[in-house]
């Protein structure tokens, strides 16, 4: 790896909650404020497995046996007791530190949720679109990216002041125990994808885990550890499943030149050299100086049948 890379995070995992009350039944949010919606028998059961699941993937490199973790927790009470039971799968030598981030908390919906409005307001979201619809009180998808670009730059500075004292002979790994919404919007910023791919993502289940993981020119790619099979479910599509398979050699800061939406998806036809391009721009030039000729002869015929047509009348 390169010198570079030495202080970059092996790993940057995404874990959602394990199930909720409010999972299991959606009026739990009309008593309950939803930072203190607690998680389920199962749920607790799932976290379990999680970190269990956790601990076999970070440990799974033997040539790296001096692994360590840090953790990110969202300050709802779900996501703290998903990772205290994942936390059960660890040792205090192996975890270097976690911290409570409230910019990757859930979505707010608003206050005490009524049980037939919200069902209404959901009917809304997907008439105007899931990233800009903002919930009466509460925020939308939109709102959510712009807290976790600000929590990006946070994590970015950790790295690059060496914050959380990272020994460079350990293979360090980052756990953000968040929610779903808040995970589609983490990777949709992280990989730079558009509103319309971030619509088209599906929802991670309860403690699915999604694992960003280093490639050897220094860029993070999905497509390391999870299948292209995973990917589709997830719903990324082939340009961006093609692109994921690309960040796996791909080199800190490349620039994918064939990637649809830094381009195709905002231009038309673009000219391949400069010269191309002026030659394209004399064309239409010509072309619209033609029809403003035009145009002119045909407003000056007219002129001259009504001076004609004036002149038989009178």
């Amino acid at each position: 790896m390169s010198p570079d890379n030495k202080l970059l995070p092996k790993r940057i995992i995404l874990v959602r909650h394990g199930e909720s009350e409010g999972n299991l039944d959606t009026a739990a949010y009309t008593t309950t404020p939803d930072p203190k919606i607690q998680l389920t028998e199962s749920g607790l059961l799932q976290a379990q497995e999680a970190g269990a699941r956790l601990h076999s993937l970070i440990s799974s490199n033997p040539s790296s046996p001096e692994w360590r973790v840090y953790f990110y927790v969202s300050p709802y009470d779900r996501t703290r007791s998903t990772l205290r039971e994942i936390g059960r799968s660890f040792s205090r030598r192996r975890v270097i530190g976690v911290r409570e981030e409230c910019r990757i908390r859930e979505q707010d919906f608003g206050n005490f949720q009524v049980e037939e409005r919200m069902r209404e307001t959901k009917v809304d979201r997907e008439r105007f679109g899931r990233f800009f619809y903002r919930f009466p009180e509460g925020e939308s998808a939109a709102d959510v990216f712009d807290r976790v670009s600000s929590f990006l730059e946070s994590l970015w500075r950790d790295i690059d002041m060496n914050r959380l004292h990272i020994n460079p002979s350990h293979e360090l790994n980052f756990v953000i125990v968040s929610h779903g919404l808040t995970s589609r919007v983490f990777l949709m910023k992280w990989f730079k994808w558009t509103v319309e791919q971030f619509e088209a993502l599906n929802n991670p289940g309860n403690t699915e885990i999604r694992v960003m993981e280093l490639g050897q020119g220094g860029d993070y790619s999905l497509a390391i550890h999870h299948t292209e099979e995973e990917l589709e479910r997830w719903g990324l599509s082939p340009e961006m499943i093609a692109d994921q398979k690309w960040r796996v050699n791909a080199h800190k800061g490349e620039w994918k030149e064939d990637c649809k939406w830094y381009f195709g998806d905002f231009f038309h036809d673009l000219a391949d050299s400069d010269k191309e391009c002026e030659a394209e721009a004399a064309v239409e030039e010509r072309e619209v100086h033609e029809e403003v000729e035009n145009n002119m002869v045909t407003n000056s015929e007219d002129n001259n049948e009504e001076e004609l047509c004036n002149g038989q009348c009178s």
